[in-house]
């Protein structure tokens, strides 16, 4: 439903031409909106993938050990940017509703919430995670990489804050169809990361804690740069003044309604990476791990022009929400889920055919070399994980845009911790497949996944309009 906000107005500069632009492409033809959205979303998003990539294949000259290390403090980072993307869900979702609603105050009081939370989240958990690092990675049977996995944690926990507060910041900018300068700092982070990784990694002798401190300095920077668009320069819709700020307790229900259960998501996903790095383990050893670590950031890279568009998603469908426009919400979901489906395609291809060349840049040291053969099978099975992505991740970004973030949350489940895990073990386990019976299991429960989501938007959007 449409939202309203009676708090005072308080005096703020005028929203700039990117401003303008943006609520304009926002509440224009769904399908273009798509596109001009997630196009500068996929730019930065591969970026962003890019230097995962190059991370790892700069921990991996470091060795096996310090790959798997890496891998082992993966589900505990996962939480992290769970935690960080799904707030930005919720306060995506609420500010492009308001903005459909033609409620501006609403908009600019909801991401002062929204920072507030950012700096309460941090105050609470940094400090405990820093001190926890070395003994929840020995629980997740990180054994003899250990000390290295703790390392590289502890330095990566430092900077939550920045974590959160850039990702909030993108999707601030992204709620108000500002997508293009979302790209340009997240762009930049992963260049000057990229630039860094080796200088710190092995020419200031840092190893494993140099990829880490990297990243740390590269989000310092964007931080500023962010900091003055919103309230130096202060051309954005949103306007971020704490002297208007009022305690709403709806704006946060309804941020919390959709980024709690977003943030769950992404733990959930943490929960079935530390399950499947136990399968491995227990069916192949830690380079199983390793394996498995790499190859993931190829996923990743994979699937990221699926999620761009899964985020332009909640800010297009959440605005023709507001606006109660809900057929537009279906031509949403159906350009969306198509436009995934055909990259996916063309990915699956791609990857299945340099699959080995892939592996290689992984494996380029000797004592990563043996791991190549196993990268490569891993890559090619994944191809047919990837056309499934769409249904599930569109589906849930549907959910998410128009408030329903609990169904967004239950999809989640069915597909990480019914299917996938499942499947998993059913095929690693009991049916003894071992290391290839796990890849398997991912793929099988992600078409089971996928499809299950998609019936139920489908189900969603019609009653929706039949409502009308």
């Amino acid at each position: 439903m449409p939202e309203n906000n009676t708090h005072e107005p308080a005096p703020e500069a005028g929203p700039g031409i990117h401003a303008t632009a943006g609520i304009a492409l926002l509440m224009g033809d769904p399908k273009k909106a798509i596109i001009r959205l997630s196009g500068p979303m996929i730019a930065a998003m591969l970026l962003m993938s890019t230097y995962n990539i190059v991370n790892a294949i700069w921990v991996a000259g470091l060795g096996s050990d310090a790959l798997a290390a890496v891998g082992f403090v993966t589900p505990l980072f996962m939480i992290l940017i769970g935690l960080s993307n799904g707030l930005g869900a919720g306060v995506a979702s609420v500010i492009s509703r308001r903005i459909g609603a033609k409620d501006k105050r609403g908009a600019d009081n909801a991401a002062v919430h929204a920072l507030l939370l950012v700096v309460i989240l941090s105050a609470i958990f940094t400090i405990p995670l820093i001190l926890l690092t070395g003994p929840i990675v020995t629980l997740f049977g990180a054994g003899e990489t250990a000390a290295l996995a703790t390392e590289y944690g502890q330095v990566v926990f430092l900077g939550m804050i920045l974590i959160l507060f850039t990702n909030i910041a993108y999707a601030i900018l992204r709620a108000e169809g500002d997508a293009k300068r979302a790209m340009y700092v997240m762009g930049a982070a992963s260049c000057l990361n990229i630039i860094l990784d080796p200088l710190l990694i092995y020419t200031a002798g840092m190893g494993i804690a140099g990829a880490a401190w990297g990243m740390i300095v590269s989000l310092v920077m964007v931080s500023g740069v962010l900091l003055y668009w919103f309230f130096g320069k202060r051309d954005t819709y949103v306007t971020l003044l704490f002297r208007a700020f009022s305690w709403d307790r709806k704006t946060m229900r309804d941020i919390l309604g959709v980024g709690l259960p977003a943030s769950v998501e992404f733990f959930l996903m943490s929960i079935l990476a530390i399950f499947i790095n136990g399968l491995l383990v227990a069916t192949a050893g830690t380079d199983a791990v390793a394996v498995y670590t790499a190859g993931w950031r190829v996923v990743f890279f994979a699937i990221i022009p699926m999620v761009a568009i899964s985020t332009a998603v909640i800010s297009v469908a959440g605005a023709a929400y507001g606006a109660r426009k809900f057929e537009r919400i279906r031509t949403v979901h159906t350009f969306s889920v198509t436009l995934g489906i055909i990259i996916a395609l063309v990915t699956s291809a791609i990857t299945y055919i340099f699959a080995r060349q892939i592996a290689t840049i992984f494996t380029y040291s000797p004592e990563s070399a043996h791991l190549a053969p196993e990268i490569a099978a891993f890559l090619a099975i994944m191809c047919f994980f990837y056309p499934f992505i769409p249904p599930g991740v569109m589906s849930g970004s549907i959910f998410q845009a128009t408030g329903r973030g609990m169904a967004s949350l239950v999809m989640t489940v069915l597909r990480n911790l019914v299917f996938i895990a499942v499947f998993a073990y059913l095929f690693g386990i009991v049916l003894g497949y071992g290391e290839h019976g796990v890849w398997w299991g991912i793929v099988a429960g992600d078409i089971l996944g996928g499809t299950v989501s998609f019936i139920w938007a489908r189900y969603y959007i019609s009653r929706l309009i039949a409502t009308r």
